[in-house]
């Protein structure tokens, strides 16, 4: 018995050997790592090319998620009419920082890199949720418009546009869009801080311009309200 487990030791041992011997020259002869990092830019210009067409990749990815999720009875119509509107505002921006002579159209990119997402691509031709339809008093229309002032409004804030005359239109614009939901607490929180900055921009002239501190506020008092009004669609 003792001969027995001797000798298969001694077979395990000559086993990994020739196993070792094997594997010796394919190491020898591949130089690189399994998982050496491998750098995709030289430049801070070259970074930032990348990380911009990763953000599009993403957002082209999320509605396609987005889409199967609605097919599949996942999210209510008001939280997708929200979510895809705010996702097609993302794509215009992400997608005129990529656009360019490597990529002309976001068929372009997608055949470049393999992003097979039909979904999103109707989304994105049609430039509106499947919810809504072409009638302008449709309640699903009024969503998409007031998710797409709050982000054009804020997006105008993050980009230093802080004269009177050129907040003041869209942020009316988003008042009387949120009016127009009937089924809209005229007391929310949303309506209210809209309201607010409508009433301090109004004793303002044209030509005025909100200082750092007042912008920081605007800023933080319009995601209170546009997450205010999240919550009053997934509530409703």
């Amino acid at each position: 018995m003792a001969t027995r487990r001797k000798d298969f030791r001694w077979r395990s041992m000559l086993h990994c050997s020739s196993i070792s011997l094997l594997l010796k020259p394919v190491l020898h002869h591949n130089s690189c790592l399994p998982f050496q990092e491998v750098k995709l830019y030289k430049n801070a210009r070259e970074r930032e090319k990348y990380d911009n067409m990763a953000e599009l990749f993403a957002v082209v990815k999320t509605l396609q998620a987005l889409e199967k999720a609605y097919i599949k009875d996942c999210v209510t119509p008001n939280e997708y009419t929200a979510s895809c509107s705010r996702l097609l505002v993302q794509y215009k921006a992400a997608f005129k920082q990529v656009q360019g002579s490597d990529v002309g159209s976001i068929d372009d990119f997608c055949r470049k890199y393999r992003l097979d997402c039909p979904l999103a691509m109707e989304r994105i031709k049609e430039d509106r949720p499947i919810t809504i339809k072409d009638d302008k008093g449709n309640l699903n229309r009024c969503i998409a418009d007031i998710v797409s002032l709050f982000i054009t409004v804020m997006d105008k804030l993050r980009l230093e546009i802080r004269a009177m005359d050129e907040i003041q239109p869209d942020l009316r614009e988003l008042m009387e869009t949120m009016n127009r939901m009937s089924n809209m607490p005229p007391d929310s929180e949303a309506k209210d801080k809209v309201s607010l900055w409508l009433t301090t921009l109004s004793s303002m002239s044209a030509s005025d311009e909100l200082d750092d501190s007042q912008v920081r506020q605007m800023l933080f008092d319009l995601e209170s309200a546009y997450n205010a009004f999240n919550r009053f669609l997934h509530s409703s």
